[in-house]
């Protein structure tokens, strides 16, 4: 049987969906449409591009240094160039304060030098990106390595060349609808990135938006080159997490709303779709304790204030994530597939092997148990 598939946003937690695809997938099912949310976007592209359970398998277990490569997504930001130090908002901060009776040539030099020595050094730059960027952590990781999956293997018999390629490149060369959700915070507006919506935003990007978590990365402004969203202009619109306004956005796939048809394509309403949804209260058999708890992460636990605002980020990030569209599970409980999730933090990356294999061992079980029940 072939289903809609909808992905929601969960961060780290979205390694769930590698199990349940498994088994979906083995079991003969296939999917038509795909449709995520942050993780779920990186899950949906991943599988729009040809990407197999025993590959995503692989992409899981890899390591860098001795840690997972997801911990990579939390890297240190870069320096700040000198231009961009001098416009800051903490650079405007300073020329704001009046030091009395130091002349003001001498008053500005001081400030340039402290604003860029502040910004040089490696134990503030976090600090300095959450103040100018919008986010922690630097994403640079990450789009280099979404890029190098896009480009990785081969799909349908013919080599990965996907990660220079726009949404409409990516559609005519797949064949497959993929839509993605961001947010634009600009104007308060969620976005749905597809061939239809965006047809010139570049496929990597358009992932890179939707996982963008406020607060942990940075915001991503909308490039002039990138097109228009449905005819409008979004250059230098800021945007961020889909999950923001849509983490499960399953409406897209059954709602005969007029609007629907323009964004999804005609005929949109479908009454077969499954959505992946990461259930906090479901626990994980394995995994009884929430990482946080557990001895910090090395490449965290160095900095008390970087590990303090890092678990502060996670758990307004659980909470953002995880509030909004459940009002349309009521209606739509016999489409979802409930993955366990419990325990598993939004930005838990660096996880041990045996939490990332009892994670992905819950999904498999959960979609198992779902697609018995829809069966019977």
């Amino acid at each position: 049987m072939q289903y809609d598939m909808v992905f929601e946003g969960g961060g780290a937690k979205g390694m769930v969906f590698v199990g349940a695809l498994e088994v979906f997938l083995a079991q003969g099912h296939t999917h038509g449409r795909l449709l995520g949310t942050s993780a779920g976007a990186i899950t949906a592209a991943l599988l729009a591009a040809g990407y197999r359970p025993d590959e995503m398998l692989e992409v899981l277990a890899e390591k860098v240094e001795g840690h997972s490569v997801f911990a990579g997504f939390m890297a240190t930001p870069p320096a700040l160039e000198k231009d961009s130090i001098h416009t800051s908002a903490t650079r405007a901060l300073l020329r704001s304060i009046d030091i009395p009776g130091l002349p003001e040539r001498f008053e500005e030099k001081l400030d340039d030098s402290l604003v860029g020595w502040l910004a040089a050094q490696p134990s503030l730059r976090s600090v300095f990106s959450f103040i100018e960027r919008g986010g922690w952590f630097s994403a640079d990781n990450f789009i280099t390595w979404i890029a190098l999956r896009l480009d990785t293997g081969t799909n349908a018999g013919q080599p990965r060349k996907y990660s220079k390629m726009t949404l409409r490149e990516f559609y005519q060369t797949t064949q497959i609808d993929l839509s993605l959700v961001a947010a634009d915070t600009t104007k308060g507006l969620m976005l749905v990135l597809n061939h239809r919506t965006a047809p010139n935003c570049p496929t990597v990007w358009a992932i890179r938006m939707s996982m963008g978590c406020p607060f942990a990365w940075p915001e991503v402004t909308w490039h002039a080159e990138w097109g228009q969203y449905r005819g409008r202009d979004l250059t230098g619109h800021r945007v961020v997490d889909g999950g923001l306004l849509s983490n499960f956005p399953i409406r897209l796939f059954v709602s005969s709303d007029e609007n629907i048809d323009e964004i999804m394509g005609e005929n949109s309403i479908s009454d077969q779709v499954i959505g992946l949804l990461i259930d906090e209260t479901l626990p994980v058999p394995g995994i009884e304790e929430p990482l946080r708890d557990a001895a910090a992460p090395s490449f965290i636990g160095r900095l008390d204030l970087l590990q303090q605002t890092l678990w502060r980020v996670q758990g307004l990030a659980d909470t953002v994530l995880g509030g909004n569209d459940r009002t349309v599970l009521a209606a739509y409980e016999h489409m979802v597939c409930r993955l366990p999730a419990k325990s598993v933090g939004t930005l838990d990356f660096d996880m041990p092997e045996e939490r990332m294999s009892a994670l992905v061992a819950a999904g498999d079980a959960a979609m198992e148990a779902y697609l018995t029940a829809l069966e019977s």
